[in-house]
């Protein structure tokens, strides 16, 4: 049983919420100030929209997939509602003589030190800062904002030994040693 679900999600006055019903399932719909979000749920979980705030009931509570289903979904919805009131931030660094990106309207170039540059495409709904050799990726999704995160930094992995490339503010890479030297 999910603690998180049992509990009504609270909707403030500057959110609108809308559930339309459809053949498999329902679409959720959250409008707020930073922008909207949508996202398609299946009818095993009852969502019901109410002054209280959005309330979630399994249909059969004693199916295991139902339960597991039922704090997900709770999950999914409070994401949804913290994206379009407060937002969601992805900070990366880059490490490495060389290591450079512009950004000019939605395409970002990146010198790696490969021997080519990399042109990638900021994905819609996305906001993609650099300032020096820092990049910030700003959206209302959250699976968006780390996804595309995530295809950044595989880019470019830190690697181990002097620790150049793409991470995540705040990550530590641990340095390996080198090999020694017979003298």
């Amino acid at each position: 049983m999910s603690r998180i679900a049992k509990k009504p999600i609270t909707v403030n006055d500057k959110i609108k919420v809308s559930l339309t019903p459809e053949k498999e399932g329902y679409l959720f719909k959250v409008v707020g100030p930073l922008g909207e979000n949508s996202r398609f749920f299946k009818k095993d979980i009852k969502i019901e929209i109410d002054s209280e705030g959005v309330k979630l009931t399994p249909t059969k509570p004693e199916l295991l997939e139902q339960k597991a289903l039922w704090g997900t979904y709770a999950a999914h919805i409070k994401n949804m509602i913290e994206g379009v009131t407060v937002g969601f931030k992805k900070s990366l660094q880059i490490e490495g003589i060389g290591y450079k990106t512009q950004i000019a309207g939605n395409r970002m170039t990146w010198s790696l030190g490969f021997s080519h540059t990399i042109d990638v495409e900021v994905p819609k709904g996305l906001k993609a800062t650099v300032e020096k050799n820092n990049v910030s990726i700003t959206g209302v999704d959250k699976e968006a904002v780390g996804q595309f995160a995530a295809q950044i930094v595989a880019m470019k992995p830190p690697e181990p030994y002097k620790g150049k490339g793409i991470r995540y503010e705040g990550q530590h890479v641990r340095i390996k040693e080198g090999k020694k030297s017979v003298a």
